[in-house]
């Protein structure tokens, strides 16, 4: 299966018409944060694959009916995925989506009836989860709008998603580190865009 992970920028190799070629093989998208409902819904006319996004601290929600799927605080399954989001990033203002990591862990209990559910049914709680803010010490900064979240720690080593795919920390050089292994989980920055192929992490 191909993951296409998108986040916080409008990348010019999406953002047209040749992305139906170039991204023919792509199953499904999954989009990390901050970017407009417009190009998501971009995405989905042109590839006809399901998209999966949570909210970004500048992401400004509408009441209009969008193709994408918001997973923001819910579980979502897929024919082969089971897909839970948390979007925001950590209190720093007033502003919308931010959370303290006291939060997270409240809306992580939020979570629970669902994963243990697919435990029981599907053998595992869940393979992804989605998020805005990386986890704490794991391609985050140190000053508070970009630090982590430690609650993000606690969900890895408890529920061992396969991946934890995430937003919000912007790569200035696109070679820099985007995959990081945390006991069971690969933590992958999605900004710009990124490609997962599944096969390669078996």
């Amino acid at each position: 299966m191909k993951i296409l992970c998108v986040s916080d920028l409008i990348d010019p190799l999406i953002y047209t018409n040749s992305i139906t070629q170039r991204y023919a093989d792509v199953d499904i998208v999954l989009s990390a944060g901050d970017l407009p409902m417009d190009y998501l819904d971009f995405i989905i006319s042109r590839l006809n694959k399901p998209l999966f996004f949570v909210m970004g601290n500048h992401h400004n929600s509408t009441q209009e009916k969008h193709a994408a799927i918001n997973t923001d605080a819910k579980v979502c399954r897929e024919p082969e995925l089971i897909i839970a989001g948390l979007g925001g990033c950590m209190r720093h203002s007033r502003g919308k989506n931010q959370f303290s990591d006291f939060q997270v862990y409240l809306r992580i209990l939020k979570l629970f009836p669902a994963l243990f559910f697919n435990r029981l049914l599907r053998g595992r709680y869940l393979d992804i989860l989605l998020t805005h803010a990386a986890p704490r010490g794991i391609h985050d900064r140190e000053d508070k709008y970009h630090r982590g979240f430690k609650a993000f720690l606690w969900f890895m080593r408890v529920f061992k998603p396969r991946y934890l795919i995430h937003g919000h920390i912007h790569l200035y050089d696109l070679s820099g580190p985007r995959n990081t292994k945390y006991h069971n989980t690969h933590v992958i920055n999605a900004f710009s865009h990124y490609i997962i192929d599944t096969a390669e992490y078996v």
